[in-house]
């Protein structure tokens, strides 16, 4: 018998909802510093806002938040398989937002008083979320630091692998430590710079 994708594709309206349900509750929450003041506790979905910036990302700057520059979700290796009270008690959300600040502070072109943070906490069933949440927060604000200029989220490769080339990021914004080791081939700042533009010009007003 030949497959018919028709007779096996599962869609569900209400599943749609509920990850509505979960973006329109994650612009109501409360904006914070990056990093938070308050050590907190879960895993979940966050946004970084940038409020002003006077040369490149003067465009997509914006005090009234209302596009993030990136999205990321915090969530422990192996979280799939963990325990409910394991990723209640886990510090990843926390500790992610604290891993962007140090970033941008070491970098020698940006200031982290000019960045905000909000955040989403995911327990219990909820948690299966977190990729579907943050998957449709990148549709739908497009944040410059996820579609791009790449490598804001990276960590620092390690010993013996800093053959790899320097991400985008770190071409614009050099300053992370463990970045000046990277070895490989470089993109072009002036390329960089363009997609840069070309993102702004494409903005709808706010």
């Amino acid at each position: 018998m030949p497959v018919n994708p028709e007779h096996h594709q599962f869609r569900s309206p209400l599943f749609q909802s509920v990850v509505k349900q979960a973006l329109d509750f994650f612009f109501n929450t409360p904006v914070h510093p990056l990093p938070p003041d308050t050590l907190f506790r879960g895993v979940g979905v966050y946004a970084i806002y940038l409020t002003q910036h006077d040369n490149l990302y003067r465009v997509i700057a914006n005090p009234d938040l209302k596009r993030p520059i990136y999205v990321g979700k915090a969530v422990p290796v192996g979280w799939r398989t963990a325990r409910t009270n394991e990723l209640s008690s886990s510090l990843e959300l926390n500790q992610r937002l604290r891993e962007h600040a140090r970033s941008i502070s070491q970098a020698q072109n940006l200031e982290l008083g000019d960045f905000r943070c909000r955040f989403v906490i995911l327990e219990d069933v909820e948690v299966d979320l977190v990729v579907p949440l943050e998957a449709e927060l990148i549709r739908h604000t497009r944040p410059l630091w996820n579609t791009v200029i790449d490598g804001f989220g990276n960590h620092d490769p390690g010993s013996g692998r800093y053959a790899q080339a320097l991400s985008g990021w770190d071409v614009l914004h050099p300053g992370r430590t463990w970045a000046a080791k990277l070895m490989g081939a470089k993109p072009d700042i002036e390329v960089l710079s363009a997609k840069i533009k070309a993102f702004s010009d494409r903005l709808e007003p706010e």
